[in-house]
């Protein structure tokens, strides 16, 4: 069976995969599934799928989910499934949960038997509470703001929510029902934007939300919907979205996470001159273009924004790469796994958000993989270290060593935003030059910028001055991390292989690493295009392992 092209080939499976998590996301304009592997020592979870399938579920003023889109959204929900399936993601790390839309729909049973019958799921319709509640718990997982009094700001397609949270608590949460495709289809499509402010307006001071807000001292207000990372990506893009702007923007390699009541308002100007045909129309190339799926709704939901800035104070928002998805994992996890902690490992929130600050979603999903290989090699290295008495390289490997290498393949190819050409030179700089890592010392930044710098090309020796301030373990340790990079940067290119499981076994002959291949036809090593730039790398192994490493391709089990 043809392995569904949306399945990252090199996520690592087993037949329990008790590791592996998942959440779906059913929300008014799309449905989103995300896919994590979790470390349960650490707290460390790393997405390795991302996906989005825009279900609109609400028609006009129509409060009823239609036949035809209730049919959409069972084909969505048909496809996710398979890739949880093909997965062997276990039910007990599934959870699905149905926002505002499902919430307000007149004939949601009908809807929610439907699901059940059809794919077996049960869904999990969370109030608006609870929306705000688990979103503020995925922002936690991104930003190091637990110990800070935050309000999070998340709009969907059918309401807004409100969460001011402290330490993983929620001291306040509020859902609006007011969202951006909601908006668009009352007002938008018939020009009434001042008419929208008005109705924005007497529904926050109808709702209690600023007195209720102003009861707190708010330390930092952070966005965590897809809709407000666009907005920042237009204000930090110029809004055009041109690769010299990107280059130009690059320049001492930061880019933040935020934007300003200023930023917002010029932006919202831009918008609704473009919109309403005025002067300023036509001067930035394809707007719409820019906001893709969201240009229908984009002014909806900057105004909306802009009015919540002046309406509870807000002058500067952070944005959160997590969510409500995010959140649900995050919850999952603490449920599965006894003791964990909301918020571990705030070194690695770090690295995600360099990560996804400079990758997009087609780079995130390549670093990914990278990372899933290297942690298979790493782990088996390990393994094989542990039943073997000669001291060796291997044995200098710790639980930190994984998490450099892990770190190196998720930001090694952030240099490609401004061009594959010497690349890893730049990802280098990005990581040295940013003040991006928090958490991490400073050897600990340089070894994992120099394992990005080196994933390709230059092999460095003992001896190479970039190593002199190490000491020779931190140097022997380089070499091991570095040529498992090397090898899972190479392999994780071929993303047409539509590998279900990979493995690392060892035996007297040396290592092998296995991968399935559905379209293979008979056990073979990798294809002979590779096979040069490959061999290299595994004769590099051989000498800074000791062992060699053969990788070998095999048909899947029903040949097809």
């Amino acid at each position: 069976m043809a392995t569904d092209p949306l399945i990252s080939p090199f996520s690592t499976v087993s037949p329990t995969n008790n590791h592996l998590f998942a959440a779906i996301d059913l929300g008014t304009n799309s449905f989103k599934l995300r896919i994590v592997r979790a470390d349960p020592t650490t707290g460390r979870f790393l997405t390795i799928q991302r996906l989005k399938d825009p279900v609109v579920l609400v028609s006009n003023n129509s409060t009823a989910i239609s036949p035809s889109t209730q049919s959409r959204a069972i084909e969505s929900l048909r496809k996710f499934q398979h890739i949880i399936h093909s997965l062997n993601i276990p039910p007990s790390h599934l959870r699905l949960v149905a926002t505002s839309a499902i919430r307000e729909s007149s004939n949601q049973s009908e809807f929610l038997q439907l699901i059940h019958q059809t794919l077996g799921y049960k869904i999990d319709v969370v109030s608006g509470y609870e929306e705000a509640r688990l979103t503020y718990l995925g922002v936690l997982q991104f930003h190091p703001f637990y110990n800070h009094t935050v309000l999070t700001i998340d709009i969907g397609g059918g309401s807004t929510e409100f969460v001011v949270g402290f330490q993983g608590e929620v001291n306040l949460g509020v859902s609006l029902k007011l969202g951006h495709v909601t908006l668009t289809q009352r007002f938008i499509r018939n020009n009434e934007i001042e008419a929208m402010r008005e109705h924005i307006r007497a529904v926050v001071r109808e709702s209690g939300l600023i007195e209720n807000v102003l009861q707190h001292k708010i330390d930092i207000a952070v966005g965590s919907s897809g809709s407000i990372r666009m907005i920042e990506k237009a204000i930090f893009m110029g809004y055009s979205g041109d690769l010299v702007n990107e280059i130009g923007l690059l320049e001492g390699y930061r880019r933040d996470w935020k934007f300003t009541r200023e930023e917002l308002k010029s932006l919202v100007e831009k918008l609704c001159e473009e919109e309403s045909g005025g002067e300023e129309a036509g001067k930035v190339r394809n707007w719409k273009g820019f906001f893709k799926t969201r240009s229908v709704f984009i002014v909806a939901a900057v105004i909306l924004l802009e009015e919540i800035f002046g309406l509870l104070g807000v002058e500067e928002m952070e944005v959160s790469g997590y969510a409500l998805g995010e959140g649900v994992i995050a919850e999952k996890l603490a449920e599965v796994f006894d003791g964990f902690d909301l918020n571990a490992n705030a070194r690695w929130r770090s690295v995600l958000r360099l990560a996804s600050r400079f990758n997009n979603k087609k780079r995130m999903t390549s670093a990914a993989s990278c990372a899933s290989i290297s942690q298979e090699i790493f782990t088996g290295l390990r393994k094989w270290n542990k039943i073997d008495d000669q001291r060796n390289q291997v044995a200098l490997l710790d639980e930190k060593d994984l998490e450099y290498l892990e770190a190196a393949c998720l930001l090694h190819n952030t240099g490609l935003i401004t061009g594959k050409k010497g690349y890893h030179k730049r990802s280098y700089h990005i990581i040295m030059n940013g003040e991006h890592l928090h958490g991490y010392n400073t050897e600990e930044v340089k070894l994992i910028a120099l394992l990005v710098r080196h994933h390709r090309k230059k092999f460095l020796q003992l001896d190479h001055d970039s190593l002199r301030e190490f000491t020779d373990e931190m140097k022997h340790k380089f070499r091991v991390l570095c040529i498992i990079i090397r090898l899972s940067a190479i392999l994780k290119q071929y993303q047409s292989l539509s590998i279900q499981s990979m493995k690392l076994s060892h035996s007297q002959e040396g290592f092998k690493l296995v991968f399935r291949d559905s379209s293979a036809n008979s056990v073979e090593s990798i294809p002979a295009d590779i096979d040069m730039e490959l061999r290299k790398e595994l004769d590099r192994f051989e000498k800074v392992v000791g062992r060699n490493l053969s990788v070998v391709v095999l048909s899947s089990p029903s040949g097809s």
